[in-house]
């Protein structure tokens, strides 16, 4: 052998692809089984129905908050979407966020699909009076376009950090899937 190095080099080298192959997968994998799973009729199933009234009003699942913690351990109530929720555009958001989240009554909100590409930006903006340290109703809404391709996406809430200093920012992530 005129190269052992080269053909070791190789040999490492596909061993490496192998084992980031393999981490991806068992990813992709967890994700979707985070995922609520569908009915034989293609809607989300969910055990908390509105009981059937006897009107023609379609039954809806119940909007329970969901609180999440941001990367800075603050806790931001979500109540729209619900996680894994399948979502169209528009989009609709609402939940509570601490009033230092907001700056001038509002913060960014950006929604990215599969791949982390930005296909919808958009401000939520306080309900109430936001110069408090207690929680404030928000609400936000966002146009976009469903991805041509992958099911999944993450709605991310950024804090409002008009400094820029990067120990001001903080943001939560929520994983949704695309109505295809």
């Amino acid at each position: 052998m005129r190269h052992p190095y080269r053909i070791i080099l190789i040999i490492l080298l596909l061993v490496a692809i192998g084992i980031v192959w393999m981490n991806v997968n068992r990813i992709e994998g967890e994700q979707a089984s985070e995922m609520p799973q569908e009915d034989s009729i293609g809607s989300t199933t969910n055990e908390d129905v509105v009981p059937e009234q006897e009107s023609d009003e379609q039954v809806r699942p119940v909007e329970k908050p969901e609180t999440f913690e941001s990367l800075r351990g603050i806790k931001i109530v979500v109540t729209q979407p619900q996680v894994g929720a399948l979502i169209t555009s528009p989009l609709s958001l609402a939940g509570e966020a601490p009033g230092f989240w907001f700056f001038e009554a509002s913060f960014p909100v950006v929604l990215v699909d599969w791949d982390g590409l930005i296909i919808a930006q958009g401000i939520a903006t306080a309900q109430d009076d936001w110069m408090t340290e207690d929680y404030v109703a928000f609400t936000a809404t966002l146009e976009f376009i469903t991805p041509e391709y992958g099911e999944t996406g993450t709605l991310i809430l950024r804090r409002d950090n008009p400094s820029g200093l990067p120990e001001n920012d903080d943001a939560v992530e929520i994983l949704i899937r695309f109505t295809q």
